[in-house]
């Protein structure tokens, strides 16, 4: 007798959480005896806009018959449903649950108990694992935990990517040093303060091209930031309006940043990296009690700084010398993510096992 179909879903608010799903999506949608459908939206909350699932999953251009409402998910059946948000979002009879997380920065935000709702962790590296069984929230012998790695990094590092075609997508001639702006979306950002002023003297320099790459779902609504930065673009300074930051990060020659997990991210490349110091930011983590982690790997892979000019100066600095840090960079990198380049190849066989394991 013929298996069924398996069933999985993945449900997520936020375009960054589908960008960390899309190449497991790619492959399951590839797969006989797979249907996968894709769920989440958000209600209208702290002057943020209502955003169905319709509308969250149009730029990827997914087949519409593949996307369910909230509602339409949870009235049906699902062997596996994946999530990239903590509190996550779940059908009427989910079997398995699995975390994949959205990133890992030092402010570790999602290594908390409320994540243990779920069957399985999609464990992004030795670094998070230690996490979870440093503060005794699991054993290191529990199943739940899976090394696979960060799917949504396997084309920074896996040659995939054309820097030619990239140039191309943004408009720059390649001849100057590209440099990459990413703030986190919290509150305390480093936008909120000095971000702005960094890049209006970096661009005064006339020695860069620019990159800007906002988050897709910042905390503060209050200030339309895509506006307010308008009168900064130009032929060397260009918004990046994509969910997706891996093809920038790979064209960057160097990045800017302040909590953001892209930090750790970039460390795959072992590139120069400024960190604009953003201490209201770090407090407010610290009175949340979250995981706040300065001290193993933290801003060490590149100089942090206080005020614009300083930023300027360290920006040129580590360009002059991008070997610097390197060794930390690399150190880094080993630590916090496990299969890089190959984290998509672990899941799916993963998947693959578990689903002729629930289907036996």
């Amino acid at each position: 007798m013929a298996k069924r179909p398996a069933r999985i879903v993945f449900a997520g608010y936020a375009p960054v959480h589908f960008v960390c799903f899309q190449p497991i999506y790619q492959r399951l949608r590839r797969m006989r005896g797979v249907d996968v459908f894709l769920s989440g939206g958000r209600e209208a909350v702290d002057g943020r806009p209502a955003l169905s699932a319709t509308r969250l999953y149009a730029p990827f251009r997914v087949p519409r018959e593949r996307v369910l409402s909230l509602s339409q998910m949870r009235a049906r059946d699902f062997d596996i449903v994946f999530c990239a948000h903590v509190s996550g979002y779940f059908p009427r009879n989910d079997q398995e649950r699995v975390q994949l997380f959205h990133g890992v920065s030092f402010r570790n935000m999602a290594v908390r108990r409320d994540v243990l709702v779920y069957d399985h962790l999609f464990i992004v590296g030795p670094y998070m694992q230690r996490l979870f069984t440093g503060q005794q929230m699991l054993r290191e012998s529990d199943p739940r935990l899976v090394p696979i790695g960060f799917p949504k990094l396997d084309r920074l590092v896996d040659g995939s990517l054309d820097r030619r075609a990239l140039l191309r997508r943004v408009r720059f001639s390649g001849r100057r040093p590209i440099l990459l702006y990413a703030p986190t979306g919290q509150v305390g950002n480093s936008l909120e303060h000095t971000g702005e002023a960094v890049l209006e003297r970096l661009k005064k320099t006339g020695k860069y091209d620019i990159l800007i790459k906002l988050h897709d779902h910042p905390r503060d609504q209050s200030v339309d930031w895509p506006a307010r930065l308008e009168p900064l673009l130009d032929d060397h300074v260009r918004l990046v309006t994509d969910f997706d930051v891996v093809p920038y990060l790979f064209l960057a020659d160097l990045l800017i940043t302040d909590a953001s997990s892209v930090s750790n991210e970039y460390s795959l490349l072992d590139r120069p990296m400024v960190f604009l110091d953003v201490p209201q930011l770090l407090a407010n983590m610290r009175k949340k009690r979250v995981s706040l982690d300065l001290e193993t790997w933290g801003r060490k892979g590149g100089a942090t700084v206080q005020w614009p000019d300083e930023a300027v100066e360290a920006v040129a600095s580590a360009l002059a010398h991008p070997r610097r840090d390197g060794a930390i960079r690399r150190a880094m990198a080993r630590d916090l993510f496990y299969n890089p380049g190959r984290a998509t190849d672990a899941a799916m066989t993963w998947i693959t096992r578990r689903l002729d394991e629930i289907r036996a």
